[in-house]
């Protein structure tokens, strides 16, 4: 029977300070930022990896269309039509899918997506990609 604690054997380092950046600052930054390894930057909004395209397209057309209606036309909710959100902030969308909307059916939805993945979502709306 081994005697516990057992000790642990060193951590080695690396050497190369590249190695150390991107082993080990790059991940951290990535999480902190939102991104991951497969998103790509285009017009300023991180476009997901396509496996998570798929599942925020799936999250966009059932979630959001319950109240917002199958074609984003209205229901519940109002329409996410191009032409009904034409003139609106992108910021101003992205905080409302983040955050919701008080004294509305509007809920918050920052427990299941990041900032990226709204300002994303938002760019979709607004080009009527759904």
């Amino acid at each position: 029977m081994p005697n516990f604690p057992i000790p642990l054997p060193p951590i080695p380092l690396p050497n190369d300070p590249l190695q150390f950046l991107w082993a080990g600052i790059l991940p951290l930054l990535l999480a902190y930022s939102g991104s991951t390894w497969g998103d790509a930057v285009v017009g300023g909004v991180a476009t997901p990896a396509p496996a998570r395209q798929a599942e925020l397209a799936n999250f966009v057309r059932q979630d959001c269309g319950s109240c917002h209606g199958l074609l984003f036309k209205g229901g519940l909710g109002v329409p996410l039509t191009p032409a009904a959100l034409e003139g609106k902030s992108a910021e101003a969308l992205k905080d409302t899918i983040l955050y919701g909307r008080n004294g509305t059916t509007m809920p918050p939805w920052s427990p299941f997506l990041t900032e990226a993945e709204a300002a994303w979502i938002v760019q979709m709306l607004q080009k009527g990609s759904f």
